[in-house]
């Protein structure tokens, strides 16, 4: 078997308009159209790479959410939103005009990131690849994580 790429996510949401409305609105996916027998239940959303990356499945209020800190699980989506530091600081100006806090930045050496949470908790990291970073470099993908200044 060779896998090709990674083709989805699929979460399930306590409120599908509530986090619906998150991903469309301050992450900018584009939300795609929902066969009428499952509307109300999911929603799919595309960057226009492929017929969709993102599937919300609603579960209720009263779901569970399976915590945070070491436990086995989903720890975060990281989404590429750009090639500099400039378009990061971008980003960031976006979530203070959507209210989102941001709940750390880092310099990764091969990329600097924003992190996040989506409005079930699921952690989501933004990221730019840091031009010139080799991710084939061992002491690069692993150099100690840095505060990041935008």
């Amino acid at each position: 078997m060779h896998i090709r790429e990674l083709g989805h996510v699929v979460l399930f949401v306590k409120n599908l308009e509530r986090s619906g409305r998150f991903y469309r609105d301050v992450l900018g996916f584009r939300a795609l159209e929902t066969p009428l027998r499952m509307r109300g239940t999911v929603l799919a959303f595309s960057t226009g790479r492929t017929h969709h990356e993102l599937l919300l499945i609603e579960v209720g209020e009263d779901a569970r959410h399976p915590g945070t800190g070491h436990r086995a699980g989903l720890y975060h989506i990281g989404l590429k939103v750009g090639d500099s530091d400039e378009e990061l600081a971008a980003v960031v100006r976006d979530l203070e005009r959507a209210g989102v806090t941001v709940s750390g930045a880092a310099d990764h050496t091969v990329t600097h990131s924003l992190y996040l949470a989506d409005p079930d908790g699921n952690e989501i990291e933004l990221y730019i690849d840091v031009p010139g970073a080799d991710w084939d470099d061992v002491e690069q993908v692993l150099a100690t994580t840095r505060p990041l200044w935008l």
